[in-house]
């Protein structure tokens, strides 16, 4: 008995030191860094040429500020995400860094250049919206001519009538079942 306090008094205080042990992190440029806000980079590897989205969330200015080496400064309005095109001349695997200003905070990641370029975007074609279904009459069933969803008297007795019905019918069978079948 006395092996198991010893081991949960043990156990207990080594929680407490992990819980209160400030936890080390390297930053290795790979991870964003802790801020009051929320911003992503999508996709994270992009092409010279390509697109990428902005996003933030939490950041309670009408805008956010988003700097880079490799794309002209974007600015993302009320917590809409952005889109920002990466220099041509962006090399090839490199790294580089996305700064996100919220009210001067400032929160960063990295967006790695892949090999190659990406080809432009497909135009598609725009088409006019069809014309809306013309209408095809009243939905049919059950309703008042005041146009009201409320039952009328009639259905509510027809209804009480029936759930009359199936408890009689189901005391008379319960009767029969316990007397042998016989009525």
């Amino acid at each position: 008995m006395r092996a198991i306090r010893t081991a949960s008094a043990a156990l207990l205080i080594t929680a407490a030191v992990a819980v209160s042990a400030p936890t080390a992190s390297a930053d290795d440029g790979t991870t964003p860094n802790v801020t009051s806000f929320g911003f992503s980079v999508t996709p994270r590897t992009v092409a010279p040429g390509g697109t990428v989205t902005l996003t933030t969330e939490g950041c309670e200015v009408p805008s956010v500020t988003v700097t880079s080496g490799i794309f002209d400064t974007v600015t993302l309005t009320e917590g809409r995400p952005g889109t920002a095109t990466v220099d041509l001349d962006a090399k090839a695997g490199a790294e580089y860094e996305i700064a996100f200003d919220c009210k001067g905070e400032r929160g960063t990641t990295t967006l790695t250049v892949a090999h190659g370029t990406t080809p432009p975007a497909p135009v598609t074609p725009v088409t006019p919206p069809a014309p809306p279904a013309p209408r095809k009459g009243v939905k049919a069933g059950f309703g008042s001519s005041t146009g009201s969803d409320a039952l009328g008297t009639a259905e509510l007795a027809t209804g009480a009538v029936l759930i009359a019905a199936a408890l009689g019918v189901a005391v008379a069978l319960t009767r029969r079942g316990r007397t042998g079948g016989r009525p």
